[in-house]
């Protein structure tokens, strides 16, 4: 069974094209446009052990806002896209993640209903700037439209923070921990795993 997925997406303000396998090895090539941003996804894709390239150019000369939603945009799609029916799979996956002072929890089930509760950031998270571009009220966005375009149930709870780079590091890995656990293939799940038959 093949795990795959590649999409593009075009709009005026950025082009994005994303390739990924979920039954990879954690290998990445990633170029948004965004350095911090590029770096989260080399994390997620490295703690999720899933191959992913990303290639986004985008209107960075404006802000990294279109850049970063656009590729959270594609990136969610293409999750969905190679889950294909879920058959077999885990479907719940949680993680609680400590990054130096950070700690997050995170917890997902790929149900096909997409939501996101995202809570526990310190006053003042959402206006750090990291890395010259990256702004700290993006982080909820990302989680925000992943869940939505993945069609995922995506609970993240910072319990503890202070550096706000350890901080958005850590929310990426404690997803991509849980999202690793939630796809992984059960052997002794033979269908889908929901009393409804479909998820």
């Amino acid at each position: 069974m093949s795990r795959m997925a590649t999409l593009v997406r075009e709009t005026k303000e950025s082009k994005v094209r994303i390739e990924l396998d979920l039954d990879g090895t954690g290998q990445a090539d990633i170029s948004t446009g965004v350095g911090f941003f590029d770096h989260m996804l080399h994390s997620f894709a490295r703690h999720a052990l899933l191959d992913l390239t990303v290639q986004t150019v985008g209107d960075t000369h404006i802000d990294a806002h279109h850049s970063v939603e656009d590729t959270a945009i594609v990136l969610g799609q293409a999750l969905r896209e190679a889950l294909g029916e879920k058959v077999g799979i885990r479907r719940f996956g949680d993680a609680l993640v400590p990054l130096d002072e950070a700690l997050v929890q995170c917890a997902v089930d790929v149900s096909g209903r997409p939501y996101c509760v995202h809570v526990g950031e310190p006053a003042g998270q959402e206006y750090a700037v990291i890395g010259g571009d990256y702004a700290g009220s993006l982080t909820r966005h990302v989680f925000e439209t992943l869940a939505f375009h993945a069609q995922v149930a995506l609970h993240i709870r910072v319990l503890s923070s202070r550096d706000p780079h350890h901080l958005v590091e850590a929310q990426f890995k404690a997803f991509a921990r849980a999202f690793r656990d939630a796809i992984a293939l059960d052997p002794r799940e033979t269908g889908v795993p929901s009393t409804k038959g479909t998820l």
